[in-house]
């Protein structure tokens, strides 16, 4: 059957003057939406038909008589026709054993659908949400001061749209208290008035108009032996003309936090600013800023768990890190006084069988702050693979970053290694110039080579000259593979500021120049790993520590998947990098001369010199060869001269069977928190650690955004003035702050 829509358009008028008949086809919708009058002349013989000289079906689909006819009764001067504030019916009748439905035009011109508000789903009565409240379901009020006779009707043809409904009536039940008071919330920030709660106990809820003077009001009570809420009553309309103003009383933390739960939970991202541009958009309500952060975070504890329970569930967590990962170490300390949390170390044994196994002996170590509710410091220490990417080892957390937090990172790595393997490697390592890091390097790896990260080192003398070409020198001289470059550069350095090459040479030069440095970094002058790990780690940054830490461990598993998945697509002999670093080297070699001095020792001419080659001992005299773990490109000319294969004298952390050992454990996943306990009983290793409770850190962030102290352009370099204090004649304070003796 048909089904089309028959639409009043927004503040139009259909008028039937008289002895006009409205004819609407089998199956058509009339929907009257908001503002929209039905308006009736005065003339008696008024007839709405229905249907086609046939009967009409409603329902499902049964044929029925169903008659929609205007009645009048009689004016009180016994004239028909006339009506004069007498009752006036729009009615459709059924047969009554088919269920009833009325639709009658009532005293005060209302036009009512009985209790039954379900029509037809071809025949719809549309209601707006902005109508008013204490209406019956299914009343439109229909205002006779807007009556138009014989006006033209304006149709406009489109689907009617379902939407909420935000209309009251006596007898309306809710499921509980919480869902009345909702509603009742809810409608009031969609018409756009404020409530003021006069009675709110488990059994009874009483509100009326905030506005001064508007008469309207609603009980709702406790059915007996149900939670079931009913409305009670309604007092009269409002008269109030809504609120006058962009906020909205109703509009709490709580609602906002159900406004945006879907999209939250679609985008974790979602800022508060959205937050707040959708809820003007949509309610027309203007929010604070705090609204929307706190709105949101109460959505986030909900989908995430809270912070608090994230330092509680921490021994259960390292718990189920060694039971799925088993080899894996995960420890967490609290305070001895009050249990607050201190520190948490995690490294999985996948990441520890791969180091040691088939990565090179360099290890970087690196920080971030926590963006959390609590304050905090995640601890790196990340080692690299075959093709040079970042491969991490162990994790820590720390209430704070100091001296004693880094010795202790570190002794818990050292015994990681030691656990491990039978002989310690000979590690490399990088850092920044941090006190307790050198400290703990010391103390813990004695006989690792210790070289500062270049990135910390070159913002520390930018921020000290703030000038880019000396910069670029530093790094240049950092870069310089012989000690002659090395000088050059830093004598390049002096002629432009003597100053910032006194600053460089305070520094001793085996700790961060290539030239100088005693062990093997293979490249790498930095270990900037945040930033490497800047697209998630700092998301991750921010979420509950066990969130956090969960989100690294999927990170790592989906890394050693698909490293894993790559490599077996590769058919060399080396990891992609270093073929084309060879292969580089092969184009270059092809120029140079060489001449065999015996079978191990060579010489290399070129345009840029002469360098000494020893295949044996894996060395050439311009230091690339043992630099990088790479034969450089005087080195490839002599295996070349001899029919050497250059692939068997590369370093073996650079051949893709080693790389694919490198991933070649797993790192399994860890089942939902809500099963932590269940598993726990039923291991018989598990420790009795998880019965610890340990409490949230006490050093909470400060709210709001941490101020910046700004330096105006002007003031960039001028003198600062030195103030006097003309008590005690000393400078650097005013008479008002001195604290000297009087």
């Amino acid at each position: 059957m048909a089904n089309n829509d028959l639409i009043l358009g927004q503040s139009h008028n259909l008028a039937l003057g008289q002895n006009q008949p409205l004819v609407i086809g089998h199956n058509h919708n009339l929907g009257l939406t908001e503002s929209h009058n039905l308006e009736l002349g005065q003339a008696r013989d008024h007839h709405l038909e229905l249907g086609q000289t046939h009967d009409h079906e409603l329902g499902s689909g049964h044929s029925h008589d169903h008659e929609l006819r205007l009645r009048q009764s009689q004016g009180q001067d016994g004239n028909e026709g006339h009506n004069y504030g007498h009752e006036n019916e729009l009615t459709i009748d059924r047969k009554p054993e088919h269920g009833d439905h009325e639709l009658t035009l009532s005293e005060n011109n209302e036009l009512a659908v009985s209790e039954n508000q379900e029509l037809d789903e071809n025949l719809e009565l549309a209601m707006d949400q902005n109508h008013e409240m204490g209406l019956e379901p299914g009343d439109l009020a229909i205002q006779e001061s807007q009556m138009i006779v014989d006006s033209p009707p304006v149709l406009q043809a489109r689907a009617i749209a379902s939407s909420p409904s935000y209309q009251l009536a006596v007898g309306q039940e809710f499921p509980d208290v919480k869902s009345c008071r909702r509603a009742l919330r809810d409608t009031a920030i969609a018409l756009h008035f404020e409530m003021q709660t006069i009675k709110s106990d488990k059994t009874r809820f009483t509100a009326k108009c905030a506005s001064e003077g508007c008469p309207w009001r609603i009980h709702a009570a406790k059915l007996p032996g149900v939670p079931t809420f009913t409305i009670r009553t309604i007092h009269e309309s409002h008269s109030c003309g809504g609120i006058s103003h962009l906020g909205h009383q109703q509009a709490s933390v709580q609602w906002v936090a159900n406004s945006v739960e879907q999209r939250l939970r679609e985008n974790p991202n979602y800022k508060p600013k959205e937050i707040l541009e959708e809820i003007h958009r949509v309610h027309g309500i203007t929010l604070s800023y705090k609204q929307a952060w706190r709105g949101k975070e109460r959505i986030m504890a909900a989908m995430r768990g809270s912070f608090e329970e994230g330092y509680r569930l921490l021994p259960q967590y390292c718990e189920q890190v060694k039971r799925t990962n088993p080899g894996s170490i995960a420890s967490v300390y609290g305070n001895q006084n009050d249990n607050c949390f201190q520190r948490l170390f995690i490294s999985f044994q996948a990441s520890i069988y791969g180091f040691l196994n088939a990565c090179r002996p360099l290890l970087g170590f690196d920080r971030t702050f926590l963006k959390s509710k609590y304050l905090g410091t995640l601890l790196l220490a990340t080692g690299f693979d075959g093709d040079g990417a970042l491969f991490p080892l162990a994790f820590g957390v720390v209430d704070e970053e100091n001296d004693e937090n880094w010795m202790w990172f570190l002794s818990e790595l050292h015994n990681l290694l030691e656990i491990n393997t039978e002989n310690m490697p000979k590690l490399t390592i990088l850092s920044d110039r941090q006190k307790g890091i050198v400290d703990g390097v010391e103390a813990n790896f004695p006989t690792a080579f210790h070289g500062f990260c270049m990135r910390h080192l070159s913002e520390s003398f930018r921020k000290e000259f703030n000038n880019t070409m000396l910069v670029n020198l530093l790094w240049e001289a950092a870069h310089a593979l012989t000690v002659i470059e090395f000088e050059a550069k830093i004598l390049e350095i002096e002629e432009i500021s003597q100053d910032a090459a006194y600053w460089i040479r305070r520094i001793p030069p085996r700790l961060w120049a290539t030239a100088y440095f005693e062990g093997t970094r293979f490249g790498h002058l930095t270990a900037n790993i945040v930033e490497s790990l800047n697209s998630w780690i700092l998301e991750a940054s921010g979420l509950p520590i066990i969130q956090m830490m969960e989100c690294i461990r999927r990170q790592l598993m989906t890394w050693f998947n698909e490293r894993r998945e790559t490599s077996m697509q590769w058919t060399s002999i080396l990891v992609p990098s270093a073929e084309r670093r060879v292969a580089e080297a092969l184009e270059r070699a092809r120029t140079y001369q060489v001449l065999r001095a015996n079978e191990a020792e060579f010489e290399v001419i070129s345009h840029e010199g002469t360098n000494i080659v020893d295949i044996r001992n894996r060395c050439c005299l311009c230091r690339g060869w043992q630099l990088y773990g790479l034969p450089c490109a005087h080195a490839v000319a002599a295996l070349l001269s001899c029919r050497q294969n250059v692939h068997r004298f590369t370093e073996s952390c650079f051949t893709v069977a080693t790389y694919r050992k490198t991933y070649s454990q797993t790192i399994h996943p860890i089942p939902d928190k809500s099963l932590w306990k269940e598993l726990s009983e039923g291991d018989p290793n598990a420790s009795k650690a998880v019965e610890i409770v340990i409490n949230p850190p006490k050093s909470l962030r400060p709210p709001g955004r941490p101020r910046k102290k700004r330096v105006r352009a002007e003031d960039r370099g001028r003198v600062k003035r030195v103030v006097h204090c003309s008590r005690c004649n000393q400078t650097g304070h005013f008479r008002t702050t001195c604290a000297a003796p009087i």
